[in-house]
């Protein structure tokens, strides 16, 4: 079958691999969508040997898990892999597959899984958000246009950091406040959502109240976090630090791609999708994530 397999340098071609072989507890899935995020752009700078990339992916399942957990076969499903989604056919845990109501189109549900997990996670881990300021950098890519939705619906007061007032257009229409620079947001933060490292990350935290808490995420910038000692010591800046890892959970991917696929039905999540395009264009698609020329998500549509 065809798939993506890494090139040299950081990219991916088409190329032939072996069909998947499931274990009992995976389902195998045709593949109709996938989606590209941007950390998956930067394990193609040197990835390991034999390792195909592709998280996210929507289709419909082939071969049922054996051991009779999960969607069946036939089922339209949205998958979280650990790897390889990015071919024909992909075998995926039962555990990270739900399945995807008919008014759902599978590329809308393709660009829900690492993104949408990840801001649900999020707001589950700020807690209630109700009447509390909330700052979010790195807002316009695909996990921050849901975080920002998530949390305005939670009742959050929001300013969303966009690069440009344009990126930023699709959060104002969900209620948040958006500035180009952290240092132009105005006021204390209750809670902080920085998904961008560097020196971001500091001033995102001169931002929040010194009782509050700032949630690190990402580090979409590459460049390292600096903290200033002295600040922390004398209390103007002593937000609490807290590291994130969407994968930590106490619910399965399967039970969370669930509720995401039930808020986007009742219209509280709108996916943004900036790419829809074939899969033969994947290549320029991850050229657009790295130059940050997308806003919201990536899908490719896999065709013969």
């Amino acid at each position: 079958m065809k798939a993506m397999i890494p090139t040299a340098p950081q990219q991916v071609t088409f190329g032939d691999v072996a069909e998947p072989v499931p274990a009992d507890h995976e389902a195998v899935v045709e593949v109709a969508a996938y989606s590209v995020n941007r950390g998956e752009t930067f394990l193609l700078d040197s990835p390991s040997a034999g390792w195909r990339p592709g998280k996210d992916l929507a289709g419909t399942v082939v071969v049922a898990a054996a051991n009779g957990t999960g969607p069946t076969l036939g089922t339209r499903v949205v998958g979280h892999a650990p790897h390889s989604a990015w071919a024909e056919r992909v075998a995926v845990s039962a555990a990270s597959l739900a399945e995807v109501p008919s008014t759902v189109e599978l590329t809308t549900a393709a660009a829900l899984p690492l993104a949408g997990l990840t801001a649900l996670r999020l707001i589950r881990r700020a807690g209630s958000l109700i009447g509390r300021r909330v700052l979010i950098t790195g807002a316009s890519g695909g996990v921050g246009h849901y975080v920002v939705e998530l949390a305005t619906g939670a009742g959050a007061v929001v300013t969303a950091v966009s690069a440009t007032a344009e990126r930023g257009a699709r959060l104002r229409e969900f209620g948040a406040a958006t500035v180009t620079h952290v240092g132009d947001a105005e006021g204390w933060f209750d809670v902080t959502m920085d998904s961008v490292g560097g020196g971001s990350f500091a001033e995102a935290r001169r931002r929040t109240n010194p009782a509050g808490t700032v949630i690190w995420f990402g580090q979409a910038s590459l460049e390292p976090v600096t903290l200033n000692f002295f600040e922390w010591v004398d209390g103007t800046v002593g937000a609490r630090i807290e590291l994130f890892h969407y994968e930590i959970s106490d619910r399965t991917d399967s039970e969370d791609l669930a509720t995401l696929l039930r808020l986007v039905t009742e219209g509280r999540l709108h996916p943004e999708i900036g790419a829809l395009l074939p899969w033969k264009d994947t290549a320029l698609v991850i050229d657009d994530i790295r130059e940050r020329r997308l806003r919201g998500n990536a899908v490719l549509q896999v065709t013969s």
